[in-house]
């Protein structure tokens, strides 16, 4: 009778001296299968369908880059910059996703499982002083073309819930309330997919992570080839506003 082992894990392990992934062959899945596959294998425990497929497709894609202003980015170009190596500057750059960059996605999910009506989750998140994640964005005024990307795809592929259909009545909750359009961001697009996909709101930051690890590369990558090491913030754009000069 063998002694149970301290480390447990159903996902993955050496099954008759190879490597499989909840049971399949790792040979067999680089021969017959996708890396969006082997992402659904790894978090759901069995192979996609040709539609989540593609839904996942598109979430991860969405994720991927947003440009050089994130932290996420910022963080990872100037741990390259500063003579890191990828895996410091991957790991930098993963350090600056936070429940104001890329955090979104998980506490909005986690709301829009919890149950509520649309009038119930508004007045709960903005009656202890919060915003509601996944709601608004700096450049996005009107709409996040994203988020609206996202939404058509899942309506064409069969994923748009109850979640979605929540999201959406959230959206015009706040608009009476606050006055003005507060637009679905791709997060809160995201959250709602997820979430009608059946996956737990405690993986929201994964699916960000799992996109934005390909951006971080390409943007460290070139740091590295493209600009030379030690860039730091211009001078013109610092404020030294403290104590004025003084003596001890």
């Amino acid at each position: 009778m063998s002694m149970d082992k301290k480390w447990k894990t159903a996902i993955s392990g050496i099954i008759d001296g190879e490597a499989h992934i909840h049971g399949y062959k790792v040979t067999e899945l680089i021969d017959k299968i996708g890396f969006t596959d082997a992402i659904w294998l790894e978090l759901k425990g069995e192979l996609p369908t040709e539609k989540e497929r593609a839904m996942l497709d598109g979430i991860l894609i969405s994720t991927i880059d947003n440009g050089l202003g994130p932290p996420s980015v910022t963080n990872a170009r100037n741990s390259a910059s500063a003579g890191n190596p990828m895996q410091a500057s991957v790991a930098a750059g993963v350090l600056g996703v936070g429940d104001s960059h890329g955090g979104a996605i998980e506490e909005c999910a986690r709301l829009l499982q919890m149950g509520l009506t649309a009038e119930k989750l508004v007045e709960k998140v903005i009656s202890s002083g919060d915003r509601i994640a996944g709601f608004g964005h700096k450049i996005y005024k009107d709409a996040d073309p994203r988020a609206t990307q996202i939404f058509e795809k899942a309506k064409k592929l069969g994923f748009y819930g109850e979640h979605c259909e929540l999201t959406v009545a959230v959206e015009k909750v706040l608009e009476e309330k606050k006055g003005k359009k507060i637009p679905i961001n791709v997060d809160g697009a995201i959250a709602a997919v997820v979430s009608d996909m059946g996956f737990d709101y405690r993986l929201g930051k994964g699916f960000f992570l799992i996109g934005r690890v390909v951006g971080l590369v390409a943007h460290i990558f070139e740091e590295m080839v493209r600009e030379k090491p030690y860039r730091r913030i211009a001078d013109e754009e610092i404020e030294y506003d403290g104590e004025p000069a003084r003596k001890i």
